[in-house]
């Protein structure tokens, strides 16, 4: 049985509609949900009741469900069908990352299983715990907006709880053995390259392939290694609608490892606008509205981060120019699903509109760092 979707905020001359939380499954998105039923209540106790499943539609790779028992709620996470590039959308990372993490960083939803058996629904899974509450996407959600300054507000607590992210030692939440920090952006690099290499329009994207080779030519040296999210950004998380101060949780786990904070850190910042955006060449991938909500400025992000972590940020704008060109990849990467037939969601469709903004973007960044 699946529940009917809720309706998303109507929009207003100001500003655009509020994606739905959730919705009916998408048409080819199915999975078998009887054997998923059947193998969650063997493995996860208390599961009585009534069993229902709505999607999470608003993600663009990782399949994401909430499934239902009674009043009981889940949620269940696989890749996306179809060709998956290498190391991309890996659920053994994500599960060893979750079922560990919330030990030392609440904000991480606790994963409670693991299925790496195709037969149950046609690949590896994970199950972890549903939290209530409400994600920002281009504007402030409804039930927030009597906050003051509750934009800003959010774009602060976004930056804390990743520099608190950043201050996690992976020895006490037993993450050690996430990644391997030595050589981590060389192979970082030479990684979205190949990935890039695999979905290259006709012409083989020489802006984008330029834009790989100065970034390996100027790898920075690394600090100390922390525990990276990897895909950070602010529809990544999630607050309590009373509390525009705190992210409760954070979202999307599969690409998580140890490496060097500042990472995340760019990759933030190529989802972040800035009144200054417009001296800049190119253009960011970010939800319509977010320009105008009234975040704090890209500046005030790096000085409370740096503030909050403790961390040299002085070679930020590399980061910042890393952060482009990988998105540019995986949007690419995104495209070439919907032109291969494995996807059915049309937003994918327009995914590579935005690999030259995006790619001018990072040039321009690291034009700026050389002068």
């Amino acid at each position: 049985m699946t529940a009917p979707s809720p309706s998303p905020a109507p929009a207003g001359p100001d500003r655009p509609a509020e994606p739905a939380e959730l919705a009916p499954v998408r048409p080819g998105e199915e999975l078998d949900f009887d054997a998923l039923a059947a193998y969650l209540r063997e493995r996860i106790p208390d599961l009585d009741g009534e069993f229902a499943v709505l999607q999470f539609p608003n993600g663009s790779a990782n399949l994401t469900y909430q499934v239902r028992f009674g009043s009981r709620r889940l949620v269940v996470r696989r890749p996306p069908f179809g060709e998956v590039a290498p190391g991309a959308h890996d659920m053994r990372r994500e599960y060893r990352a979750l079922s560990r993490l919330y030990r030392g960083y609440p904000r991480a939803p606790r994963a409670f299983a693991l299925c790496d058996d195709p037969a149950v629904i046609g690949s590896d899974f994970i199950v972890m715990e549903y939290r209530p509450g409400v994600v920002v996407w281009g504007a402030v959600p409804e039930p927030m907006r009597g906050h003051r300054d509750a934009a800003r507000r959010v774009g602060f607590a976004v930056v804390d709880a990743l520099a608190d992210l950043h201050r996690v030692d992976p020895d006490e939440c037993g993450l050690s053995d996430l990644g391997r920090p030595a050589g981590f952006l060389e192979r970082q690099v030479a990684g979205w390259s190949k990935r890039w290499s695999l979905v290259a329009p006709p012409d083989g994207g020489p802006a984008v392939e330029a834009l790989g080779e100065r970034l390996a030519a100027a790898i920075p040296a690394s600090g100390r290694p922390a525990v990276l999210h990897n895909d950070f950004k602010i529809d990544n998380c999630q607050f309590d609608p009373a509390d525009p101060d705190r992210v409760v949780s954070v979202f999307d786990w599969d690409m998580a490892t140890l490496g060097d904070p500042l990472v995340d850190l760019g990759t933030l910042l190529n989802y972040w606008p800035d009144p200054g955006d417009a001296e800049l060449p190119g253009e960011l991938a970010i939800p319509a509205g977010l320009a105008e909500m009234g975040l704090p400025s890209r500046a005030e992000v790096v000085e409370r981060y740096a503030a909050r972590s403790g961390l040299d940020v002085g070679r930020v704008a590399w980061y910042e120019a890393y952060g482009c060109w990988k998105t540019a990849v995986i949007l690419q990467q995104l495209y070439a699903r919907y032109v291969r037939g494995e996807t059915t969601d049309e937003r994918m469709g327009t995914r590579g509109d935005s690999v030259a903004g995006l790619t001018r973007r990072g040039h321009a960044v690291l034009d700026r760092l050389a002068s």
